[in-house]
């Protein structure tokens, strides 16, 4: 994308233009023929432009290695292990499936390439690390075809606003190329993520000019928007319609898997707005999204996402020089910035907040802030004379260079450095089962036998880690704290509601001795039988918590937790067999205290 091509095409003149012809012009069908021509190669452009996205996702989703939200893992790739392998596969499902609170659409995405790639690996006879790779490796790519086509959509929808060819769209593509969040958020498997990209996508195809002033003149061709009316409302049935086959079918399809007719939205809003159960994982300041949530999407873009936001409300088409954009144009811009404004007004009435509850505004503020950050950043890559405007220019030069660095440094810290220990240690987990419990061929993901079981307890605080969709083997027995809510209790009962990960953290050995018992013990020197609990057993008990089920909880092989718990820990095993086996860095910080340090392993024996 050169500075010519950027410059070729000035905004909003795609509105302006007409390309009707005179009746009986002689040229008629030669500018049909080099307009049909000029819409080929613009098809041909936007492919390859969604190719280009499509590698630089899959590039970005395989290159993180670092947690981010249980929600990445718990409620979209839990439940589509356990669609596509079964409901003994160890998949952890979490409260909100057992109230009926998710729709089953989302994870239903991934349970079908989950069972597409288990059959190629079958197909192709791979190693269990191959396999286990694979079905890491396969929602990734899927959901970054999904980000790929929200960078993709953005850019069309910018191209619609400013125009096609025209600085403000390529810079659309720009800001969410080298966006620090996109790279760190777009490709994981968070709901979040989806919509984002199905917002796009909707704003692109949205009829714009349905809300336009008729009256309206000056680059907007009204005569062939009267011509059109009857297509339109053809066009608005056609909409209708398609919304309510997506209703009808998103409800078919949770009747199926719930088994029981239920709308998920309906019964989301009510136990986590009208029953206030959010405020259980935190209560947010009414300007969270505005202090926080918007710095955190924008980062070193906010100054031009705000600026652009300014003038998309305040300045009219009477301010703004008609060359430079369309009264349609100025229209959708409005309409983008009171988007912009209102939904976060309306989610800060919810007393609990995250930035990925208003992710699907970015793309909004990047279509928004094109304008400026054109305007700032277009004289210092142009090529002018050495002698017009050369210090101001050097000084644009400069700080684009440094908000390229700082995007550049948050982008990496982000997705490589901070918090990659959730990930890593389920890395170790199963090259330590795959070469002490799979040494002998074949694998399989059916329930295991008790001799090729491996136990592991998670001392964390809950959903610290991915569960089943990293952990891959139905032969590694899990247990972790829950953190289930109290669902049935009131608001009184609530406010001093401890969960079982509270209860562990006020006083780890009280916790320990009563849900587990004395650790297991053995004198070496005397040379008595290891003390270890017979996993013989779990062929004949029925109620161990694996997998979050509740429950009796068991000594594992591997205990995990944090640096922080390790004083206490060594304390509580010491004169048994546990011994640190494995050590995994997590991060520099955390405001959570019982996740700081790294990730440690005590094995036993």
């Amino acid at each position: 994308m050169s500075s010519m091509s950027l410059m070729s095409t000035p905004a909003g003149r795609s509105h302006r233009k007409s390309n009707r012809t005179a009746p009986g012009d002689e040229h008629d069908s030669d500018s049909l023929r080099k307009r049909t021509l000029h819409r080929v190669d613009d098809t041909g452009h936007a492919h390859h432009v969604l190719l280009f996205l499509i590698a630089f996702r899959v590039l970005n989703a395989l290159s993180i290695k670092t947690f981010f939200q249980p929600d990445e893992y718990f409620q979209s790739l839990e439940p589509a292990w356990q669609m596509a392998f079964g409901i003994d596969s160890g998949a952890w499902i979490t409260w909100e499936w057992k109230y009926r609170l998710r729709s089953a659409v989302h994870p239903a995405i991934f349970a079908l390439f989950y069972s597409m790639s288990s059959l190629l690996s079958d197909g192709l006879r791979l190693s269990p690390a191959s396999h286990a790779e694979l079905l890491i490796s396969t929602p990734k790519v899927v959901q970054s075809v999904f980000a790929a086509l929200g960078d993709y959509y953005t850019w069309r929808l910018a191209r619609k606003v400013y125009g096609r060819g025209s600085n403000e769209a390529w810079a659309v593509l720009a800001l969410s190329v080298f966006s620090p969040w996109q790279w760190f958020c777009s490709t994981r498997t968070l709901s979040n993520c989806l919509e984002t990209t199905l917002t796009t996508v909707a704003l692109y195809w949205w009829p714009w000019h349905w809300s336009l002033d008729t009256n309206t003149e000056g680059g907007v061709d009204l005569d062939g928007l009267r011509a059109n009316e009857p297509t339109a409302v053809l066009h608005r049935q056609a909409d209708q319609l398609s919304a309510t086959l997506v209703l009808v079918l998103s409800t078919a399809f949770d009747r199926i898997y719930y088994q029981q007719w239920t709308f998920p939205p309906l019964r989301f809003l009510y136990f986590n707005v009208a029953r206030s159960l959010a405020v259980i994982y935190g209560r947010n300041d009414w300007h969270y999204y505005w202090s926080q949530g918007y710095p955190l999407l924008l980062t070193t873009f906010l100054p031009f996402a705000v600026k652009g936001l300014y003038d998309a409300l305040f300045l009219t088409s009477s301010i703004i020089p008609s060359e430079c954009y369309s009264p349609f144009s100025i229209s959708i811009r409005r309409q983008l910035a009171t988007v912009a404004l209102i939904v976060p007004m309306v989610l800060s009435l919810v007393s609990h907040k995250e930035v990925r509850f208003i992710y699907p505004i970015l793309p909004i503020c990047h279509v928004l802030a094109a304008s400026s950050f054109v305007g700032f950043v277009l004289p210092a890559i142009s090529f002018t004379s050495p002698f017009q405007n050369n210090h101001r220019n050097f000084l644009r030069k400069l700080v684009v260079l440094l908000l390229l660095t700082i995007n550049l440094s948050i982008t990496v810290f982000t997705t490589r450095y901070h918090q990659p220990g959730p990930l890593s240690i389920l890395t170790y987990l199963r090259k330590e089962y795959i070469q002490n419990h799979l040494a002998q061929p074949p694998f399989s993901l059916s329930p295991p036998e008790s001799n090729t079981t491996m136990t592991v307890g998670f001392l964390m605080p809950c959903h610290s880690t991915p569960w089943r969709s990293h952990l891959i083997f139905p032969g590694i027995k899990a247990w972790a704290l829950g953190c289930e809510p109290p669902v049935e209790l009131n608001a009184t009962a609530r406010a001093t509601y401890l969960d079982e990960a509270d209860q562990f953290y006020a006083d780890p050995a009280l916790y320990l001795d009563a849900n587990l018992g004395n650790p297991p013990r053995t004198t070496r020197s005397s040379g008595s039988e290891n003390s270890r609990p017979d996993l013989g057993l779990l062929d004949r008990e029925r109620d161990w918590a694996w997998d979050g089920k509740a429950g009796k909880k068991v000594w594992p092989a591997y205990l995990v937790f944090f640096e922080q718990l390790e004083p206490a820990m060594g304390t509580i095993l010491t004169g048994t067999d546990y011994r640190p086996c494995w050590r995994g860095w997590n991060s520099f910080f955390h405001d959570d205290w019982r996740r700081r340090g790294d990730v440690v392993v005590w094995c036993f024996g």
